[in-house]
């Protein structure tokens, strides 16, 4: 059935990966169609009217940055995860990523000298004088950490590896993390593998971004509880252990939740008039 998005509400304003999907469907000679509702979807969220989480957002300032570089097709999908990233750390940037080109703008962040690049690469894969598996102490060079994370399919992830030449550069982070993965909405046949907002998550903390990290993290599971809750057309349940932490999190610093504390709670009517489906 085809996606289609009604605009989003004010609680949920466009960003890079909103901004990348547009584009995209911009440049395609026919619409994008997606598994799930044939309905209209909010443009904040990507989910059905009844199951909106735009008033529950979280929106952190903070030092690091956040580049994903994304397949072809990836910030079409409902359940890209670079989505949510781009939805709570406030510099992330989003480019499309094809074989035979690279946007300029890209080149541009990666050679800005405000930033340190990364690519966050499994480092089986990569020599091992790339590899690092620490970030400089802050402050060194006055430089800020930027993550350069490749949002696709593995298969896709490994060729953006392959045939990006201008990445060759990059020292590569290499992330070994204690946990398995919780993401639910699509599968792998490597249980090593986390998901974009997983990584981005990852990241952060490692950055010291400790607030940001768990703000993400907790995102990404409010996401997934209210994502499969329309998918598979069951009550919601907004008193989820997901819905507990992100609203914990909000009392914690309610400067980072634009549609205050109370939006952690919402109830299906707070769904703006401009996210009904159209």
């Amino acid at each position: 059935m085809t996606f289609v998005l009604a605009p989003a509400p004010e609680t949920c304003p466009g960003h890079a990966v909103s901004h990348l999907r547009a584009r995209r469907l911009a440049a395609s000679a026919k619409p994008f169609v997606a598994r799930g509702s044939g309905g209209g979807r909010c443009a904040g969220c990507r989910l059905i009217a009844s199951h909106c989480l735009c008033a529950l957002r979280p929106r952190v300032a903070t030092r690091a940055g956040v580049c994903l570089v994304m397949g072809d097709i990836e910030a079409l999908k409902p359940s890209n995860t670079g989505w949510l990233v781009a939805d709570v750390v406030a510099d992330t940037w989003a480019f499309g990523w094809t074989r035979t080109g690279v946007e300029p703008g890209l080149l541009a962040l990666l050679a800005d000298p405000q930033w340190q690049p990364v690519l966050v690469f499994p480092g089986e894969f990569v020599s091992p004088e790339r590899v690092v598996t620490d970030l400089p102490p802050a402050g060194q060079g006055g430089r800020k950490p930027l993550f350069v994370l490749l949002d696709g399919t593995w298969s896709e992830a490994r060729k953006m590896f392959r045939k990006s030449p201008y990445l060759d550069a990059l020292p590569v982070l290499s992330l070994h993390p204690d946990q398995v993965s919780n993401y639910r909405l699509r599968r792998s046949a490597r249980e090593s593998h986390f998901c974009t907002s997983e990584v981005a998550a990852l990241c952060l903390a490692l950055a010291g971004e400790t607030h940001a990290a768990q703000s993400l993290a907790a995102w990404l599971d409010v996401f997934t509880t209210h994502y499969l809750s329309a998918k598979r057309s069951v009550v919601l349940d907004r008193e989820s252990e997901p819905h507990q932490r992100l609203r914990a999190l909000a009392v914690s610093d309610p400067a980072l939740y634009p549609a205050g504390i109370s939006g952690v709670t919402s109830n299906p009517s707070s769904c703006s008039e401009s996210c009904q489906p159209r």
